[in-house]
């Protein structure tokens, strides 16, 4: 197990719009396995590429389920170059993210999308989903098109999430 290091706003590289795979060899295959350690490690549901400073087309996201509610592998969805093909409705939903930890801001989603992605191997697949799985994938496509949740909230909140990121940041920086 081998876990990577996952960067944190306002680090520029969460800017970066990631490239598109176009090799599907062990090397991919281990970089994934070291992601998804990552990201329980984390307490994360989902991780892109680019949060641990790869700009490639990479998302994981790994719902947990059953009465323990936990995170199981055979859970997992690797999506590699997704596409959103078809998106509808709409959905609110209470957001948090591994690259700006403790903040939760209220975010609106399609709530519904289609998706066509890649898997591991190269394997071309089709998702129709929605409500939590729809919003989980939307946000980390949106990392790997270099944008990050906050950018979603309004002006007047975002001004007031940046002064408490900042004041945290102090904080955090006196404690240690």
């Amino acid at each position: 197990m081998s876990t990577l290091k996952v960067i944190t706003y306002p680090n520029k590289v969460l800017k970066n719009i990631s490239s598109e795979v176009k090799k599907f060899d062990n090397l991919l295959h281990k970089f994934l396995d070291n992601m998804f350690d990552t990201m329980i490690l984390s307490n994360g549901i989902g991780l892109a590429a680019i949060q641990v400073a790869n700009p490639i087309r990479v998302l994981l996201i790994c719902l947990p389920s059953g009465e323990e509610d936990e995170q199981k592998k055979e859970d997992l969805l690797e999506i590699i170059n997704p596409i959103v093909i078809k998106k509808s409705g709409s959905i609110f939903y209470q957001e948090g993210c591994l690259s700006v930890p403790g903040f939760y801001e209220e975010i609106e989603r399609f709530e519904s999308i289609e998706l066509e992605y890649q898997d591991r191997y190269g394997t071309k697949h089709t998702l129709q989903t929605d409500d939590l799985l729809s919003i989980a994938i939307q946000h980390e496509i949106d990392h790997l098109d270099g944008k990050l949740f906050i950018e979603k909230l309004p002006y007047a909140r975002r001004k007031k999430f940046e002064k408490e990121y900042k004041k945290a940041q102090k904080e955090k920086k006196k404690d240690n």
